[in-house]
Protein backbone atom coordinates (compact mmCIF):
# COMPACT_ATOMS: atom_id res chain seq x y z
CA UNK A 1 0.00 0.00 0.00
CA UNK A 2 1.34 3.42 -0.98
CA UNK A 3 2.03 5.90 1.79
CA UNK A 4 1.32 9.47 0.70
CA UNK A 5 3.61 12.33 1.68
CA UNK A 6 1.09 13.93 4.05
CA UNK A 7 0.91 10.72 6.09
CA UNK A 8 4.59 11.13 6.93
CA UNK A 9 4.17 14.65 8.32
CA UNK A 10 4.28 14.88 12.12
CA UNK A 11 1.96 17.86 11.79
CA UNK A 12 -0.70 15.81 9.99
CA UNK A 13 -0.27 12.83 12.35
CA UNK A 14 -0.90 15.11 15.33
CA UNK A 15 -3.92 16.67 13.59
CA UNK A 16 -5.31 13.19 13.06
CA UNK A 17 -4.93 12.40 16.78
CA UNK A 18 -6.56 15.74 17.64
CA UNK A 19 -9.54 14.94 15.40
CA UNK A 20 -10.01 11.52 17.02
CA UNK A 21 -9.72 13.08 20.49
CA UNK A 22 -12.35 15.65 19.50
CA UNK A 23 -14.81 12.97 18.43
CA UNK A 24 -14.35 11.15 21.73
CA UNK A 25 -14.91 14.18 23.96
CA UNK A 26 -17.92 15.47 22.02
CA UNK A 27 -19.71 12.13 22.52
CA UNK A 28 -20.42 13.34 26.05
CA UNK A 29 -22.04 16.62 24.95
CA UNK A 30 -25.81 17.09 25.34
CA UNK A 31 -27.82 15.47 22.55
CA UNK A 32 -29.46 18.80 21.66
CA UNK A 33 -26.01 19.98 20.49
CA UNK A 34 -25.82 17.22 17.86
CA UNK A 35 -26.42 19.68 15.00
CA UNK A 36 -24.87 22.67 16.76
CA UNK A 37 -21.64 22.78 18.67
CA UNK A 38 -20.78 19.10 18.18
CA UNK A 39 -20.91 19.44 14.40
CA UNK A 40 -18.99 22.74 14.50
CA UNK A 41 -16.21 21.29 16.67
CA UNK A 42 -15.87 18.12 14.63
CA UNK A 43 -15.77 20.01 11.33
CA UNK A 44 -13.03 22.31 12.61
CA UNK A 45 -10.96 19.36 13.82
CA UNK A 46 -11.33 17.45 10.55
CA UNK A 47 -10.53 20.61 8.59
CA UNK A 48 -7.10 20.85 10.22
CA UNK A 49 -5.97 17.44 8.97
CA UNK A 50 -7.76 17.83 5.62
CA UNK A 51 -6.09 21.14 4.79
CA UNK A 52 -2.67 19.79 5.74
CA UNK A 53 -3.23 16.78 3.49
CA UNK A 54 -4.53 18.84 0.59
CA UNK A 55 -1.62 21.25 0.85
CA UNK A 56 0.87 18.47 0.13
CA UNK A 57 -0.66 18.03 -3.32
CA UNK A 58 0.29 21.57 -4.30
CA UNK A 59 3.43 22.23 -6.34
CA UNK A 60 4.69 25.49 -4.84
CA UNK A 61 5.66 26.33 -1.29
CA UNK A 62 3.39 29.36 -1.50
CA UNK A 63 0.36 27.19 -2.35
CA UNK A 64 1.27 24.65 0.33
CA UNK A 65 1.68 27.45 2.87
CA UNK A 66 -1.82 28.72 2.00
CA UNK A 67 -3.34 25.38 3.06
CA UNK A 68 -1.23 25.34 6.22
CA UNK A 69 -2.57 28.81 7.01
CA UNK A 70 -6.13 27.51 6.59
CA UNK A 71 -5.28 24.58 8.90
CA UNK A 72 -3.97 27.07 11.47
CA UNK A 73 -7.23 29.02 11.25
CA UNK A 74 -9.24 25.85 11.82
CA UNK A 75 -7.09 25.08 14.87
CA UNK A 76 -7.88 28.48 16.35
CA UNK A 77 -11.57 27.94 15.53
CA UNK A 78 -11.41 24.64 17.43
CA UNK A 79 -9.86 26.41 20.42
CA UNK A 80 -12.68 28.97 20.38
CA UNK A 81 -15.26 26.17 20.30
CA UNK A 82 -13.59 24.38 23.23
CA UNK A 83 -13.55 27.60 25.27
CA UNK A 84 -17.29 28.07 24.68
CA UNK A 85 -17.96 24.39 25.41
CA UNK A 86 -16.14 24.74 28.71
CA UNK A 87 -18.07 27.93 29.52
CA UNK A 88 -21.32 26.04 28.88
CA UNK A 89 -20.09 23.18 31.11
CA UNK A 90 -20.26 20.71 28.19
CA UNK A 91 -16.52 20.12 28.48
CA UNK A 92 -14.86 19.41 31.83
CA UNK A 93 -11.91 21.49 32.97
CA UNK A 94 -9.59 18.49 32.58
CA UNK A 95 -10.67 17.84 28.96
CA UNK A 96 -10.49 21.56 28.26
CA UNK A 97 -6.90 21.69 29.53
CA UNK A 98 -6.02 18.58 27.56
CA UNK A 99 -7.56 20.11 24.44
CA UNK A 100 -5.66 23.37 24.90
CA UNK A 101 -2.41 21.45 25.23
CA UNK A 102 -3.13 19.49 22.04
CA UNK A 103 -4.00 22.71 20.23
CA UNK A 104 -0.85 24.44 21.47
CA UNK A 105 1.23 21.60 20.04
CA UNK A 106 -0.76 21.67 16.79
CA UNK A 107 -0.24 25.39 16.25
CA UNK A 108 3.49 25.00 16.88
CA UNK A 109 3.73 22.17 14.34
CA UNK A 110 1.76 24.12 11.74
CA UNK A 111 3.93 27.21 12.27
CA UNK A 112 7.06 25.14 11.74
CA UNK A 113 5.62 23.57 8.60
CA UNK A 114 4.56 26.95 7.19
CA UNK A 115 8.03 28.35 7.80
CA UNK A 116 9.65 25.51 5.85
CA UNK A 117 7.12 25.86 3.03
CA UNK A 118 7.79 29.58 2.69
CA UNK A 119 11.53 28.91 2.52
CA UNK A 120 10.98 26.53 -0.44
CA UNK A 121 9.04 28.56 -3.02
CA UNK A 122 9.27 25.90 -5.74
CA UNK A 123 8.59 22.43 -4.42
CA UNK A 124 8.11 19.52 -6.76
Amino acid sequence: MKVYSFEKLECWQHARRLAVWTYHVTKEFPQEEKFGLITQIRRAAISIASNLAEGTSRKSGKDQSHFSTMAYGSTIELLNDLIISNDLLFLSDSFYTEGRNLIERQTLLIAQLRKSQKLNPKLS
